[in-house]
């Protein structure tokens, strides 16, 4: 039996634990927070099962501990805040399917059920996991530890086919931990894609989500192809088998291109340590950016193969797929200018006038997002070494002053008014082409637009 390192634990839930001990209870720590101690991770939260205590004994116990809150009457699962952390307590239950979906499922709660089979519920053996917090004993009824040596994602039994939430999951696991998914499992996850229309769209975005945060995300998309469920997603399936020309991407397919540019751009969040909504933008433009080119892409009249335009044409498949994971409108906006922006410092050079026409072009976006993106595409491409070939444009960028954001407009609808403009749409045609030629350079600060402004309102 392998005993775990407690000594980190927190002390409040150590505390827990052993007042359910002395009320002739056992609480075990289980699911990912086992996992993690497993791999010398700190454990984010913290979820107790607890043997030999009913319902009331237990809340009646855990009152006296903390605040305490009854959060699944029908799973019998509490809340507790206590000594600043907060804890899931839930008794032991077996589900059974009732209809189809992700919720169709009777519950029974049953504190005197054998730890092995209420595991049984449990979707992956990594997640299987239960150890006692007070001596580390560590119980493990499915293989989760030697699965997790040997890098496998593997359920726990034939009741994983019962929740089609479960291949979505395997996505994030697999990208989080580096795993491959198990043939049985995938043959599994595969019996499932006809009730994925059934998912609530907000827990198909959280998956989706987890995966943006993850280390080693191909391997999320692997166990997508794997598991089958990328039929569900006909945007990302077209990249598989699309060609791409050897001479400028010698590592393949634009399926695998893609994946390559995922692991790039989580290396790069990582180095440039971003925010995790900066990670979220940068992940889905780089899943996304080539989009186009299975519509785009054919061989010119001496057999090369290219893909005119696909830039632009990969915006529509792009919002397409953010629609079918659920993502938010708001990176939806952030994502387009990107896309269609992702190959432009191959089209010229970064002049003043060019950046500040790409800053404002991008919009919401920014300069340093998309170079962070044209440095993931082009390092997607092994053999061929990593390389980031619009760095001048963000030099130049941050020399301006323009890498997160565009211009500020130089000429103001105040400005205009106190000279005399009255509001309506000539003042907004007017602050538009002001601003138009203050990107070209013509306009170079709060003097010169004044003066443009004037020659406007009283030509010469």
């Amino acid at each position: 039996m392998t005993t775990l390192d407690t000594s980190k634990l927190p002390a409040a839930l150590i505390r827990v634990c052993e007042a359910i001990a002395a009320a002739n209870g056992t609480a075990w720590l289980v699911g990912g927070s086992v996992r993690d101690m497993l791999l010398s991770t700190k454990p984010k939260d913290f979820d107790l099962e607890v043997y030999g205590l009913g319902a009331a004994r237990l809340q009646e116990l855990l009152q006296k501990l903390g605040r305490v809150e009854f959060v699944g009457r029908q799973f019998g699962v509490f809340k507790l805040w206590s000594g600043g952390l907060e804890i899931d307590v839930a008794l032991p239950r077996t589900e059974r399917k009732t209809s189809h979906g992700h919720c169709g499922f009777a519950v029974d709660s049953d504190p005197f059920l054998k730890p092995e089979t209420a595991s049984l519920r449990r979707d992956f053996t990594i997640n299987a996991l239960m150890m006692n917090p007070i001596d580390g004993c560590m119980v493990d009824f499915h293989g989760g530890e030697k699965d997790l040596e040997n890098s496998i994602l593997r359920h726990v039994s034939e009741a994983f086919s019962e929740d089609p939430l479960r291949p979505l999951r395997a996505m994030q696991f697999a990208a989080r931990f580096k795993l491959t998914l198990d043939h049985e499992t995938a043959s599994l996850c595969r019996e499932l894609v006809t009730e994925a229309k059934t998912l609530p769209q907000s827990r198909v975005w959280s998956e989706w989500k987890k995966w943006a945060c993850a280390a080693h995300p191909s391997y999320g998309l692997q166990a997508l192809r794997d598991s089958g469920w990328i039929e569900r997603y006909p945007e990302l399936q077209s990249l598989i088998e699309c060609p791409q020309n050897p001479r400028w991407h010698p590592e393949g397919d634009v399926w695998t291109h893609t994946l390559l540019c995922c692991d790039q751009a989580a290396d790069l969040a990582k180095r440039e340590q971003i925010s995790p909504v900066i990670r979220e933008r940068l992940l889905f433009a780089t899943l996304c950016h080539d989009m186009g080119k299975p519509l785009t892409t054919i061989k010119d009249e001496h057999g090369n193969i290219i893909s005119p335009g696909h830039s632009e044409a990969g915006v529509k498949p792009a919002t397409a797929f953010m629609k079918h994971i659920a993502a938010p409108s708001s990176l939806v906006d952030f994502l387009t200018p990107l896309i269609w922006e992702h190959i432009t410092h191959l089209h010229g050079k970064p002049t003043e006038r060019a950046v500040r026409r790409l800053s404002h072009r991008l919009e919401p976006a920014n300069i340093e997002l998309w170079e962070m993106l044209v440095e993931a595409d082009a390092s997607g491409r092994f053999p061929a070494p990593p390389s980031r070939p619009a760095l001048s444009w963000l030099q130049e960028a941050q020399r301006l002053q323009f890498h997160q954001h565009k211009p500020k407009a130089l000429l103001t609808g105040k400005t205009l008014l106190e000279l005399g403009v009255a509001p309506g749409p000539a003042m907004g045609e007017m602050l538009r082409a002001a601003y138009n030629i203050q990107l070209d350079g013509k306009i170079t600060d709060e003097i010169s637009a004044i003066g443009w402004a004037k020659q406007q309102i009283s030509p010469r």
